[in-house]
């Protein structure tokens, strides 16, 4: 009898722990840690309904939100690690990745793509009928970009176009209307992530043209690209001060104003054409440090103005 309750304990720790590593194994697969770039732009346009409608917050849709940022993230990133997993094979770079070192089946992602896909789609029809009827062109957006950078090396701007839902998708979610001021933070987002991206895939130039795949970087040269994600940057924060502008916001939203567009800024100090090794960190931690302290500063300005 003891020996079946030691099997029974062991069997459950061994269990445990395999779907542990399994969940980590999917959080690499989608790089989860970069959910930071779009979600506090989510909760900027979250925060910011409340303040218009003078509205109690509410938790429940809270987490409705963020689960619907979760869910559509994990499918356009597990769909864009699906569909380009044979590219992903032969770039040194990517060869790592979760399906072509076989960590995770290609079907398996598929299915994973699907069931987030669905659980999108289910949690906007919680939320309102206007974000469950819109919910199948968010998909289309984020999906979509995928098969982009076959066709246009304007993929970049796609991409960004899918993490722009997030502030007025947010803002839906609350008061089921648009309105000018979310619609500037998606653009913000739009201009600010298509920017970043263009740096991210001057890594690739070459493995890009040889296997005719399409990007800004490949077409024109990774120092013009470098260029051109200085002017996408300079746009994004022009919209940046539109909003501050249009919301009549205080010191608190100058603060975040200043930060954000200061780590804009400093990523192309740190980047040069003919040296990309800190490509990474002016991705990763530089764009996700800019993120969150601008949704932290807005926020507050919000609710303290003086």
């Amino acid at each position: 009898m003891i020996g079946k309750t030691v099997d029974i304990s062991i069997f459950a720790i061994q269990f445990k722990n395999a779907m542990k590593n399994k969940f980590i194994d999917y959080t690499r697969l989608v790089k989860f840690e970069h959910t930071i770039f779009a979600l506090p732009f989510a909760m900027i346009g979250f925060f910011l309904a409340l303040k218009e409608g003078s509205d109690a917050i509410s938790w429940v849709l809270l987490l409705k939100v963020i689960g619907c940022m979760v869910f559509a993230r994990n499918s356009a990133m597990g769909f864009n690690r699906y569909l380009d997993r044979s590219f992903d094979a032969a770039n040194p770079r990517t060869a790592k990745r979760e399906i072509p070192a076989g960590v995770i089946p290609a079907r398996k992602a598929l299915i994973f793509v699907i069931a987030n896909s669905l659980l999108f789609v289910g949690t906007t029809l919680l939320i309102n009928n206007l974000c469950f009827y819109l919910s199948p062109v968010a998909l289309f957006v984020i999906l979509g970009y995928s098969y982009t950078k076959r066709i246009t090396p304007l993929c970049h701007f796609v991409l960004s176009a899918g993490l722009g839902l997030a502030p007025i998708g947010a803002y839906l979610a609350v008061t089921g209307q648009f309105a000018v001021a979310p619609l500037l933070f998606s653009m913000v987002v739009f201009f600010w992530a298509s920017g970043f991206d263009i740096i991210y895939a001057c890594q690739d130039v070459e493995f890009d043209r040889s296997y005719k795949l399409n990007s800004i970087p490949a077409m024109t040269g990774v120092k013009i690209a470098l260029q051109l994600s200085v002017i996408v940057h300079i746009i994004a924060a022009l919209f940046v001060i539109s909003a501050y502008f249009v919301l009549n916001g205080g010191w608190l939203f100058r603060i975040g104003a200043t930060l954000f567009i200061g780590l804009l800024t400093y990523q192309h100090f740190i980047i040069k054409h003919n040296d990309l090794s800190r490509v990474n960190m002016a991705f990763g931690t530089t764009n996700g440090i800019a993120s969150v302290l601008f949704a932290i500063f807005v926020i507050a300005s919000f609710y303290w103005t003086i």
